[in-house]
């Protein structure tokens, strides 16, 4: 493992880089897993392919496909039952399923309750992995 602040080798046990003084894990200028230097903007590490930021750090946690959250909580709020914020987030798969549930079998409210709590929380997360 290596420091994603300075690059230096690290033990997979430590909670700080001995080298910089950085918490293991923060920082975005080296890969934690080769080392090499990266993109501050990155996704994946050119040098070995390894995902640089996790899935809830891709669809950072109140990222909400590039809309705002306010804009998000009152589609989801109205239209929710139907899918339609996950379409305007991007989530076209998601948004169609809902769609499929709220007509075969009504639960698309429930689970526009649910997405409409965690947007508000802010523990929505779009992983654009699964985007269509």
């Amino acid at each position: 493992m290596f420091c994603k602040n300075c690059g230096k080798e690290m033990n997979d046990n430590q909670a700080i880089c001995l080298n910089c003084g950085v918490k293991t894990g923060d920082g975005n200028a080296f890969c934690q897993n080769c080392g090499k230097s990266v993109d501050p903007n990155a996704v994946v590490c050119l040098g070995c392919g390894v995902a640089i930021k996790k899935a809830s750090s891709i669809g950072i946690d109140g990222d909400l496909g590039g809309q705002s959250k306010l804009t998000v909580v009152l589609v989801c709020f109205f239209l929710g039952g139907l899918g339609i914020h996950n379409f305007i987030m991007g989530e076209t798969k998601k948004g169609i399923f809902k769609i499929i549930m709220s007509f075969v079998c009504g639960i698309g409210g429930i689970l526009a309750l649910i997405d409409f709590v965690k947007i508000l929380i802010g523990k929505y997360v779009v992983d654009p992995t699964k985007l269509v």
